[in-house]
């Protein structure tokens, strides 16, 4: 299973957009507070659109409370990582993947980071951008988990429209 975890997210539109993206891979969510922005906020449900029903999301008071509820293996992203985002095996179905990215303006604190340092990824990039979008961020390394896992469980056909409609 994969997860995605926010580390007290500041911008609603972001967090909408990753539920999205959560939901269209089957992913779960789990939020640190403190938020940025109230879980009910109009701009959250607009870049969400119809779709948060469907997402399984969880909040958490703090880091330490994450922690103790949650097992698995974890990956930090943020640019201080050596490593880029695509040099671990995430290819397990069988594991639970947890997915860290910190808030927009600060990141994960590093003290958090020093307890895993091996585990530590950076998107690369080149030096005129400090950092990507945080939305965007999380749908580049969610897909190349899926990608190692085959794109376990998810469809490869567009399912309303039918498989022949660009034929047609």
């Amino acid at each position: 299973m994969i997860h995605v975890v926010l580390y007290q997210p500041e911008i609603p539109q972001n967090t909408g957009n990753i539920m999205r993206t959560c939901v269209a891979v089957g992913a779960k969510l789990h939020l640190i507070e403190p938020l940025g922005f109230q879980i009910d906020d109009a701009h959250l449900r607009r870049s969400g659109v119809n779709y948060i029903d469907k997402l399984e999301y969880f909040l958490y008071k703090d880091w330490e409370d994450f922690k103790n509820k949650n097992v698995g293996d974890y990956y930090y992203f943020t640019r201080y990582g050596h490593k880029p985002h695509t040099s671990l095996d995430y290819g397990d179905t069988k594991k639970d993947i947890y997915l860290i990215f910190g808030r927009e303006s600060t990141g994960i604190p590093k003290e958090i980071l020093q307890e895993d340092l091996d585990r530590c990824m950076r998107i690369p990039m080149t030096a005129n951008v400090r950092a990507l979008n945080l939305s965007n961020c999380v749908a580049i390394c969610v897909y190349e988990v899926l990608r190692q896992q085959n794109y376990h469980t998810l469809l490869f056909e567009e399912p309303h429209k039918g498989r022949d409609y660009l034929e047609k």
